[in-house]
């Protein structure tokens, strides 16, 4: 399932309740320590694809079905396709900064992610196994814990 993503920052809010009405129906609850965090992964990659292209951009979303219960080992994929075929670049956010976590935030909560080209753009990607047990690397992220980049967060532009 997909959603067409105009440039315009509002969209993340719009991306955001999309992503959490399609949930339900593949049996993941809004209580699931999975769901709050797909969410969170859905507002970074089309924050980023916003912010940094200003381009309409393609949000996708591969749930598994309703039959896939709760104990199963379903895998959950995010990936934002945009126009800009320049690739995710490692950028410097000091502990001040006010952004440029993004990628380093995926990385910490997602079990794989990544890009590739995609047409005359790249498509950005995230993973999260739902019977992996929840990630402790937020608080890296933003500052709260060792950085597992030094001062180099990611920006995908």
């Amino acid at each position: 399932m997909q959603l067409e993503i105009r440039p315009d920052p509002a969209e993340v809010g719009r991306a955001r309740r999309w992503a959490r009405s399609r949930l339900a129906g593949s049996g993941i609850t809004a209580d699931e320590p999975l769901a709050e965090t797909l969410i969170l992964l859905v507002s970074e990659l089309v924050t980023n694809a916003v912010v940094h292209t200003g381009r309409p951009a393609v949000l996708r979303l591969c749930l598994p079905g309703p039959a896939a219960g709760s104990g199963t080992s379903a895998t959950v994929r995010v990936e934002v396709a945009d126009a800009s075929s320049r690739a995710p670049v490692p950028r410097c956010a000091g502990s001040d900064a006010t952004g440029g976590r993004g990628l380093a935030l995926v990385d910490c909560l997602a079990d794989r992610w990544g890009w590739s080209p995609e047409d005359a753009g790249k498509s950005i990607w995230c993973e999260l196994d739902r019977c992996s047990q929840p990630r402790q690397g937020a608080a890296t992220a933003y500052g709260g814990g060792p950085a597992a980049y030094e001062d180099f967060a990611f920006e995908a532009v």
